[in-house]
């Protein structure tokens, strides 16, 4: 961890219990409002003629050519 952490983390050690719980709040809603930029970015990105537009089709490819896996059959020869 490092020392600016170390301090935010003491600062927030420090706080009363119901400051604690609404800088808890803040920083879930905080967490929340990136993820679903995120998400949104994810989402503008697969449209098609974007960004996974090549990884899609290539995909896509690899599954009518029968050069996949199953997920269950990867995951159980990890």
């Amino acid at each position: 961890m490092t020392a600016n952490v170390e301090g935010i983390a003491e600062q927030v050690k420090a706080l009363q219990e119901g400051e604690r719980n609404e800088f808890f709040v803040w920083l879930a809603e905080y967490e929340n409002r990136r993820l679903d930029a995120w998400d949104s970015e994810i989402a503008r990105d697969s449209l098609p003629g974007e960004r996974f537009d090549p990884v899609l089709m290539r995909a896509r490819e690899d599954i009518a050519e029968r050069r996949t896996k199953p997920l269950d059959e990867v995951l159980d020869n990890s």
